[in-house]
């Protein structure tokens, strides 16, 4: 199983719909750029509800060993950055990345790659998820960016 290295997005985006554990049921352990984890307890400050990583002993955070690939992609966040050099970094790895920019950086890097859908739709394919559809409203309703033909194609895939 390849090694899972998440930006913070599908952190969030799945802790705010109760669904940060289908993480851990497919992947039995994430790793997390120090980056990601300093961004999750800045939001954590600003009263954003996100994860408390002390309570999920399945993610663990790991530093970049090559940071010479970090300033390659200025327009990504430091996160986005840091999940990329991680992935570059490990032989087998998928990131988790929702961003368009980070995951077009990430095919330009050959770096393996889903986001939150990806991570719904496999969830619905394994039998630990009933439907994707009305976590699709929720995501939106949470700011989650979906565009109509997206939102078609996640829906098609799940055959809602």
């Amino acid at each position: 199983m390849p090694e899972i290295i998440s930006d913070t997005s599908p952190l969030q985006y799945l802790f705010q719909t109760n669904l940060l554990d289908l993480l851990r049921v497919l992947y039995k352990q994430i790793t997390i750029p120090e980056a990601v984890a300093r961004e999750i307890a800045v939001g954590h400050a600003l009263g954003i509800h996100l994860p408390d990583l002390t309570a999920c002993r399945w993610i663990q955070v790991r530093q970049v060993s090559s940071p010479a690939l970090l300033p390659l992609a200025p327009d990504l966040g430091a996160g986005e950055r840091e999940v990329l050099a991680l992935a570059v970094e490990t032989a087998d790895s998928l990131a988790l990345l929702d961003d368009a920019l980070a995951r077009r950086h990430a095919r330009l890097l050959k770096v393996a790659f889903t986001g939150t859908l990806g991570v719904l739709l496999k969830a619905k394919e394994g039998g630990h998820l009933i439907a994707v559809a009305p976590v699709l409203d929720e995501l939106e309703s949470l700011g989650f960016r979906l565009d109509a033909a997206t939102r078609a194609a996640v829906l098609k895939l799940a055959q809602e």
